[in-house]
């Protein structure tokens, strides 16, 4: 497909308030603005327990595709939910139209990326990061359950198992 030069449209990026990244698309739309927002299905712990949500893949950052030479950009600026475009200089920041079609492309049906949790091999190196005894590093031995593992940490010069959530653990 051809763009015209009066059509040459591409895509920027704008910085959102903080957790204001759909009220921002929103109400860029509602201006008939075009606006990209790449989303991710993350896994956190609350209270104990482990929950997944979909949130921006990048927080406070919010894709739009302007026309440099035909667009009216100011009212952007005053949008309720959107800081300010990302500039360099007094240049804002044109963003490459091969990052979007990735990004677009390795969506799910529910519209979010698919990024699949890596599955830890026996015999990897692991490192903990969350927990008391983050820090310590171990060998990934099995999976037990859905959420735990089993790993073998070296203590006092003999490798001990230890019953642990994969959610703390990361390859060393």
């Amino acid at each position: 497909m051809t763009k015209q030069a009066s059509d040459a449209r591409s895509w920027y990026l704008i910085y959102t308030k903080p957790r204001a990244e759909k009220l921002a698309q929103e109400n860029l739309q509602r201006q008939e603005f075009v606006t990209y927002l790449p989303l991710i299905q993350e896994t956190h712990r609350i209270r104990g327990k482990y929950a997944s949500r979909i949130e921006p893949m990048f927080p406070r950052y919010l894709f739009i595709q302007l026309n440099c030479t035909t667009d009216n950009w100011s009212p952007i600026r005053s949008t309720l939910g959107v800081s300010s475009i990302v500039r360099f200089g007094t240049y804002p920041m044109q963003v490459p139209e091969s990052l979007l079609e990735i990004l677009q492309k390795n969506e799910d049906d529910n519209g979010s990326q698919s990024m699949t949790e890596k599955e830890f091999q026996t015999g990897d190196c692991i490192r903990i990061i969350e927990g008391a005894m983050a820090g310590l590093e171990g060998i990934y031995e099995s999976k037990t359950s859905k959420e735990r593992v089993i790993i073998l940490l070296n203590i006092a010069g003999q490798y001990t198992r230890v019953n642990m959530t994969r959610h703390d653990l990361q390859l060393a």
